[in-house]
């Protein structure tokens, strides 16, 4: 499977498909040249060097995908709504930043004392 985020004005995109044939790696290069055309027949700005594909799975092809002219970059994390997603699908980064955050919060706390 492989995801695409990219920022356009005013809002985020995602799109997304399974990559473990040709056909499938097809597929999602037709979207994206479909969303390519959108943009343009709407007159809206993208931003192509702010999106990225992230490959999740082990038989994904790894395909290298274009919007129009400008090859996507590959990403090994993204975070959507505040979750961060890496390719293995693992929640191991997710836990180290809550955990962070948790941590700084209660560093912030000030201490009572009882006597």
């Amino acid at each position: 499977m492989t995801w695409m985020r990219g920022q356009s004005v005013p809002s985020a995109s995602l799109l997304g498909g399974v990559a473990d044939t040709p056909e499938g790696c097809a597929a999602i290069q037709q979207h994206l040249d479909r969303l390519e055309s959108w943009v343009e027949r709407n007159q809206m700005k993208f931003h192509k060097g702010k999106c990225r594909v992230l490959h999740l799975g082990r038989n994904n092809l790894k395909h290298q995908y274009r919007l129009g002219v400008d090859l996507l970059g590959s990403s090994s994390a993204e975070k959507d709504l505040g979750v961060l997603v890496d390719n293995k699908l693992s929640m191991s980064q997710q836990c180290v930043l809550m955990a962070k955050k948790a941590n700084g919060i209660l560093g912030s706390l000030p201490t009572s004392t009882i006597l």
